[in-house]
């Protein structure tokens, strides 16, 4: 993995930014008429490259930089224009011809200037890095893109063409009801082929990934790892110069830290609280907590193709002998609420009918004598090394699930590795049971049912992490992918949610509610249901 670094700072700043950063008056620049706004994230970007990336640390350092030729509106799942002004779509639901908007600037860089303005070579070269292992670009940071693989892109789309400079084509090799949805998330965000070829030419193709440039509302101005991200309102943005002037991610992995820096002043925006703060957060008169239900799930992943986990009365066991309420009650406090699905109750087709498993560690027992193991066994049980909301402290579930397990015979060492590591493994499939979660990119049900449990995700370096790969589960979101009737798609969803809970490829733990706290002076931030965090449109109170 590319370390994520930009060299436009001098020796000695890094002692005197991490030194700035601890003072209140950050929040005013040297420029005192400028807007400056602070966002208190919860760790540093693995790159500057969305293609690669599916966590939401690494999507929000990069959602400011970047423009698709689609978006979501601002606070919600509808799709509106972006970098394409409109679209077709052909009858058979097979092609898709996007007329692009003229006049687009991309962000200059000190090393480098472009010499002419976003047109459709651009939106090819994002596309085909991402699906042509004879681009040249295509292993440049990582050869995982994750997103394009695991919604089965390479073998959907039949040919994406240039018809002219302001207009691309996409023939699909079928009718594919998310894909205007997924033309909008990240993974899709537009570099520039200009900028590619240059640094291709100059032996340096890596920089296009480390020292960015794109057509959004920010530009990237110094990056430092574990510290800070900077940014710039970009002038020129098609949509209008940003309300902020500078925009300041300051990395603080701490809740708690956050939530002091929030206090004081020091951030206007933070992420994740500690469930334990929440309280003493709603009581600052400064501070207002934004909220509204997540789409998104916390869960345990077993590795359906490593013993003992191969076997579904080893999963049905495991998932009887953990006590849910109990973690939920510990752990998320009021900002959680039981998962039986691998979709939150918010998302449509959501089977409300479907039973959870009971805690019965009895029957558990049971179950793990009729599948051979009447003593249990001994595996490993892997705990995320970062906090989201649908998992606030997944030291304290593992441990809380490591109990459990004991009593039924089931000896769990509990192990984490550094973030990008852990999904990095997980990916591989190195775990015998992991803990990871999802919090949804386009408002489909597909994004969770096919991304995260679909045989096309269930490879190496794939989201299905439990490498579950289940022929009449997969027949079922396939069909429902090639269908654009809601109701008969929400059919086949809710079948394939029946077929989940027999096969038991997760423990589903809980679907959290999205909190924010956000001081007052902060003007129209938005909670994005994709749990992003975009200040394009976000003003501050003078």
């Amino acid at each position: 993995m590319t370390k994520s670094r930009l060299t436009q700072w001098q020796p000695g700043t890094r002692r005197a930014l991490i030194a700035a950063l601890a003072l209140p008056a950050l929040l005013v620049t040297a420029n005192l008429s400028a807007k400056t706004l602070v966002y208190c994230s919860e760790g540093s970007p693995e790159n500057f490259y969305p293609g690669v990336n599916t966590t939401g640390t690494s999507f929000d350092a990069n959602s400011q930089i970047y423009s698709r030729i689609v978006e979501f509106e601002r606070g919600g799942t509808a799709v509106v224009p972006g970098l394409a002004e409109r679209w077709d779509i052909s009858p058979d639901g097979k092609v898709y011809t996007f007329h692009l908007r003229k006049g687009v600037k991309w962000h200059n860089h000190r090393a480098w200037k472009p010499t002419r303005d976003f047109n459709a070579d651009d939106v090819i070269f994002a596309i085909e890095r991402q699906w042509k292992e004879s681009n040249p670009y295509f292993k440049v940071t990582s050869p995982n893109h994750s997103y394009f693989m695991d919604m089965g892109m390479p073998k959907l789309i039949k040919s994406l063409d240039k018809i002219d400079d302001y207009t691309v084509r996409f023939t699909l090799e079928k009718p594919e009801a998310p894909f205007l949805s997924n033309l909008a998330m990240e993974y899709a965000g537009v570099q520039s082929k200009e900028y590619a070829d240059a640094m291709l030419k100059a032996g340096t193709p890596e920089k296009i990934d480390q020292e960015p440039i794109g057509t959004g509302p920010f530009y990237l101005v110094r990056y430092i790892k574990d510290a800070i991200v900077r940014y710039k309102a970009f002038p020129q943005y098609y949509g209008g110069k940003a309300k902020i002037d500078d925009l300041i991610f300051s990395i603080t992995t701490d809740a708690s830290v956050r939530w002091a820096k929030l206090q004081k002043g020091e951030c206007h925006v933070m992420p994740y609280p500690n469930p334990a703060d929440l309280d003493a957060i709603r009581k600052d008169k400064n501070v207002v907590v934004l909220e509204q239900p997540g789409l998104n799930v916390g869960y345990l992943a077993y590795n359906t193709t490593k013993k003992p986990f191969d076997d579904v009365r080893v999963r049905k066991a495991i998932n009887m002998a953990i006590n849910k309420k109990a973690i939920i009650d510990a752990v998320y406090l009021t900002t959680g609420v039981a998962a039986k699905n691998p979709i939150p109750p918010t998302q449509w087709s959501y089977n409300d009918a479907i039973k959870d498993d009971p805690f019965d560690p009895a029957a558990a027992k049971k179950m793990l004598a009729d599948a051979d193991y009447p003593d249990g066994f001994t595996t490993d049980l892997w705990a995320m090394p970062v906090q989201r909301p649908y998992n606030p402290n997944a030291r304290r579930i593992a441990e809380l699930m490591q109990a459990d397990l004991a009593k039924v015979g089931v000896k769990a060492e509990i192990k984490s590795f550094e973030w990008g590591e852990y999904r990095k493994r997980m990916q591989a499939g190195e775990h015998q049971m992991g803990m990871l979660g999802w919090t949804g990119d386009n408002g489909d049900p597909d994004n969770f049912l096919a991304t995260l449990l679909g045989c096309d995700a269930a490879k190496t370096g794939g989201s299905n992490v439990a490498k579950f790969c289940y022929q009449p589960y997969e027949d079922l979101i396939l069909k429902a992918k090639t269908i654009s009737d809601r109701k008969q798609r929400a059919d086949l969803y809710m079948k394939a949610q029946v077929i989940f809970k027999e096969q038991a490829p997760w423990f589903t733990i809980a679907h959290a509610v999205q909190l924010k706290p956000v001081r007052k002076e902060v003007v129209d931030f938005k909670l994005s249901p994709f749990g992003r965090h975009t200040f394009y449109g976000v003003d501050i109170k003078e």
